[in-house]
């Protein structure tokens, strides 16, 4: 058997959507649970699209979803370039030995005769008129024009185009790995343009002649080019490359968490997530787009987010390494149908990974939060904040944002809780608990919690008549971790300074 190859083969026309963030991933997938490559070419055939700084873009969001490259722009590799631009002198010859073997032939076509036929066709009664075995007999091609006309028009360097010449009632078929077989007759079928006047490959072209002599053989992309892969099969036999033909898979759309249709950018806007794996400035409005990176994500829980959007392990289990997704992916449990973007369930994810990392790595990240909003504080107190906050948050900012008592004094008290806990004997009970604190000589999570209890057992307090108060005057919340493992890590000073400090604020709210 072969080696297994694939390629993620994106247009440098913006930033990378979730959706060929999936495609790379299941090639990337496939391709090591195979034992084989994962190539990333840039198809920059169309440099009318071409947008400035969308191919760093890629290769750096690639990157942080841990998608490794074999071979690429970055990393070489024996069957470069991997820039279409720099293969361009390659596609002419393949495109005029189509023409010499009759599978392709030159069309002079202006703009002008082109929009004339069209216009021709729909008053005809044909909704989509297309350049075919039908209208390409009216037109200016090699077809129709004298071989004499046709060289003086290439000698004086007339614009051309050349388009493959599609077979009349011809069925082209092929075993597609996730949809069975798919048959398209050639009547249904256009006279793609397969070279530009420009000099350059359209992607039918190029993508069959770079899949070709890259030695690619899986073809793994999104069903939205299923319609286009009859004619890359016909490419590949008229090029007499039958026997090199790629196995397909087509991968079912991700679609939009409400109602129906392609998951897109606008979806993300209006819905309040993001769509893309890092985040995206557009070179010319400066617009920015969030990406995934950015919010907090961890890489490996949107990487295990990312492969259930059409696929399935056969199993219960959810959460799954990248090592453990290589071992397990296989296309034939990908789905034909398209798969809901679930946002909550990405949080979830997210939520899971955070869970599992250790604090002490958790808290690297915090202490870069901390850094930004100018707190100091040794490694172990936030690494042991991260112990006590993890299993409450989802993201790492999340340690910052609902745990700022750690690192700084309440100025503000919640007023829920003032209202419904905060009664008229609190103020004298938690000044008497704070006493009794203060001359506590091992002031650790278990001897308070020992004395506090002790305290309202010889009150007949029950835990809701102070907790809530303690709480407050700590944390300036309502709710939170445990609030021994709080003071003992605020320490004895500081846990009473605190109290001192609410006894005095809360007595003064109205």
């Amino acid at each position: 058997m072969s080696e297994v190859r694939v390629r993620f083969a994106p247009s440098p026309t913006g930033p990378l959507h979730i959706g060929g963030v999936r495609t790379a991933l299941y090639n990337y997938l496939f391709a090591k649970n195979q034992g084989g490559k994962m190539i990333l070419r840039i198809e920059d055939t169309d440099q009318t699209r071409f947008v400035e700084g969308a191919e760093e873009y890629l290769i750096d969001a690639l990157k942080w979803c841990g998608i490794e490259l074999d071979e690429s722009v970055v990393d070489g590799g024996e069957y470069g370039p991997y820039r279409q631009s720099e293969r361009k002198a390659m596609y002419l010859p393949y495109a005029k030995q189509l023409v010499k073997n009759g599978f392709a032939y030159y069309a002079f076509d202006t703009s002008e005769q082109l929009t004339e036929m069209r216009e021709r066709m729909k008053a005809a009664g044909v909704p989509s008129p297309q350049y075919n075995t039908l209208t390409r007999t009216t037109m200016q091609n090699s077809l129709v024009l004298s071989e004499d006309e046709v060289s003086k028009r290439l000698e004086a360097g007339d614009p051309y185009v050349i388009r493959i010449k599609m077979p009349r009632n011809e069925e082209v078929k092929l075993n597609d790995i996730i949809r069975g077989w798919v048959v398209v007759n050639t009547n249904h079928m256009d006279d793609k343009v397969i070279f530009k006047s420009d000099g350059m490959p359209t992607y039918h072209l190029a993508n069959v002649v770079d899949d070709y002599t890259m030695k690619i053989s899986h073809v793994i992309r999104g069903e939205e080019w299923l319609p286009s892969a009859p004619l890359h099969v016909l490419l590949y036999k008229y090029l007499g490359w039958e026997h090199k033909l790629p196995q397909f898979a087509h991968l079912p759309l991700i679609l939009k968490p409400d109602g129906n249709g392609k998951l897109s950018k606008r979806d993300g806007d209006r819905l309040g997530f993001p769509v893309f794996p890092t985040q995206w400035t557009n070179p010319e409005t400066k617009e920015i787009s969030s990406g995934y990176r950015e919010q907090g994500y961890i890489s490996e829980a949107f990487i295990n987010m990312l492969s259930f959007l059409g696929w399935n392990p056969g199993t219960t289990q959810e959460i799954f390494s990248m090592q453990e997704l290589i071992e397990v992916f296989d296309l034939d449990r990908v789905g034909k149908a398209g798969a809901k973007f679930d946002f909550d369930k990405t949080r979830w994810f997210n939520q899971q990974y955070l869970r599992a990392k250790s604090a002490k790595v958790l808290a690297q990240d915090l202490q870069v939060i901390l850094k930004e909003n100018g707190v100091d504080a040794e490694d172990d107190f936030v690494s042991t904040v991260c112990e006590q906050l993890k299993e409450r948050a989802t993201f790492v900012k999340d340690m910052w944002m609902e745990g700022r008592y750690y690192f700084e004094t309440p100025t503000s008290y919640d007023e829920k809780t003032i209202r419904k806990k905060w009664k008229e004997d609190t103020a004298k009970n938690l000044a008497v608990l704070k006493d009794r604190l203060a001359i506590l000589t091992d002031f650790n999570s278990e001897n308070v919690e020992v004395e506090f209890k002790k305290f309202l057992e010889e009150k007949d307090l029950g835990m809701g008549k102070l907790l809530p108060a303690f709480r407050l005057s700590l944390t300036g919340l309502g709710m939170g971790p445990s609030l021994f493992d709080i003071a003992s890590l605020l320490g004895k000073e500081e846990t009473i300074k605190r109290m001192e400090i609410a006894l005095e604020k809360i007595n003064k709210w109205d």
